[in-house]
């Protein structure tokens, strides 16, 4: 007897809720169809459904889009890095209070042994026919900003094999819900053909019908809400095997318009909106934003970061700001506007020799131009990196904060984390640094806004 087991999943939403409404109106038709004939169907979400760029998530530190998933009738879930690491740890610890899906990540923990109720390394899924199907999942590894919220994590990969042969002894059919990335995906393919299907994301890779890799069949489904996967497995419950594996992506675009789908979609920022529009702090003028010079914004914004951090200098790139400050009351909702990003500051330790070299660097005349994608940042272009309390005079001397370095000292500088991954400046990658969370860029001003511009 064949037995057609259907799997629809999401990955790397990041909030983007434009076709929201239309892909989860045609999931529930499809899934509602599929029970009528007596298939079963699951949903899955493989992580970063929300990111605190959007106002509606960030006003709802994520809980809106828990309510999204519970609407939808989502069955398992794991946590993607903007789960993980944007929230403070209470905020994180909280964030599935309410869920009526499962969370499941294997990999991560928290450091005093207080695990979150929701939080489950696999789950074991029966169909209507009795087919069990072991499903586990493992997220990203960003240990350094895990262990400074307070959780631990155990290495990806080594805990799925582990899991994946202890449950290849209990179930049918194994799958693996990874927001690791393409290139952790085929190497866990490779090691692990115990595993059926490995559904990907993280890295917003793209496979139209999967990837078949040692008998393995990855997918990956974009970024953005641009897709959704539908995988059909074919079980033959006599022989215990599978038959047949296959997914295939639908672009959500294509899908049947949903009636006031833009009237919902709205909603949703209306009433982040709503929420942050909260004054914080009042200016006594307002505050211009240069992308590629110095600015009121940004002389303002160093003496934050430099008083947070304690640091004795500073670095970051101007296309940082959205937005200028304005005149008069200033809200959370104004803050948001300026600082979309998810980026929090780093200290990093450094000799007066590598602080010479990283402000030649930061004298690159193509930088300012480049429209960044990813490392968290959320702007238009990269803009102008401006230095504060630290320069190199005609002598080619150090100055630290307008006197000559200390040759024998080691400084530290704060910068943004989107620094620290070695892109920009390699040498940052491997030196002594400290991150500063869970603070975003918009809470440190509003802190600092609230004592610099008390009456």
């Amino acid at each position: 007897m064949l037995e057609k087991i259907h799997i629809f999943h999401t990955n790397d939403l990041h909030s983007h809720f434009k076709y929201w409404p239309r892909m989860q109106s045609y999931v529930k038709e499809r899934r509602k169809e599929l029970k009528r004939i007596g298939e079963t169907s699951y949903l899955f979400d493989i992580g970063d459904h929300l990111d605190r760029s959007n106002i509606y998530t960030d006003a709802t530190l994520g809980k809106g889009n828990v309510q999204l998933l519970n609407e939808a009738g989502y069955d398992v879930v794991t946590i993607g890095n903007n789960e993980g690491i944007t929230l403070s740890h209470q905020e994180l610890f909280h964030l599935y209070d309410d869920a009526k899906f499962d969370v499941i990540v294997a990999n991560v923990y928290a450091t005093n042994g207080n695990n979150p109720a929701w939080l489950k390394p696999y789950i074991i899924l029966t169909t209507e026919q009795g087919t069990k199907l072991g499903v586990i999942a493992a997220t990203a590894m960003f240990e350094v900003y895990y262990e400074e919220l307070n959780w631990q994590m155990d290495e990806a990969r080594s805990t799925l094999l582990r899991l994946a042969h202890q449950l290849r002894k209990e179930v049918d059919i194994v799958v693996c819900l990874s927001h690791l990335g393409i290139t952790e995906d085929e190497l866990l393919a490779e090691e692990c053909p115990e595993i059926d299907v490995i559904f990907g994301s993280h890295t917003h890779h793209i496979f139209p019908n999967g990837k078949y890799i040692n008998g393995v069949l990855l997918t990956g489904g974009g970024k953005f809400g641009q897709y959704i996967g539908h995988l059909t497995i074919l079980y033959d419950k006599k022989t215990r095997k599978i038959v047949e594996k296959k997914d295939v992506l639908l672009h959500n675009k294509n899908l049947p318009i949903v009636q006031n789908e833009q009237d919902i979609v709205q909603f949703l920022e209306d009433e982040g909106k709503r929420i942050l529009d909260t004054p914080v702090f009042t200016t006594t003028k307002a505050y211009n934003k240069e992308w590629f010079h110095y600015s009121q914004l940004s002389d303002l914004f160093a003496h934050a970061i430099l008083e947070k951090s304690g640091a004795d200098c500073a670095l970051f790139n101007a296309g940082i700001f959205l937005d200028g400050l304005p005149k008069g009351t200033v809200t959370s909702l104004d803050l948001h506007r300026i600082f979309p990003h998810p980026i929090n500051l780093c200290t990093i330790e450094l000799s007066v020799a590598e602080m010479k070299e990283i402000y030649l660097q930061s004298k690159n005349e193509e930088w300012p131009y480049i429209e960044l994608k990813g490392l968290g940042f959320r702007g238009v272009i990269f803009g102008k990196i401006l230095t504060y309390g630290f320069a190199i005079n005609d002598n080619r001397q150090l100055l630290i904060n307008g006197k000559p370095a200390d040759q024998d000292r080691i400084y530290k500088l704060v910068t943004l984390d989107l620094f620290t991954f070695g892109y920009f400046y390699p040498s940052f990658k491997y030196a002594k640094k400290q991150y500063i969370l869970p603070d975003f860029l918009r809470n440190i001003m509003i802190d600092y806004g609230q004592r610099f511009f008390q009456p």
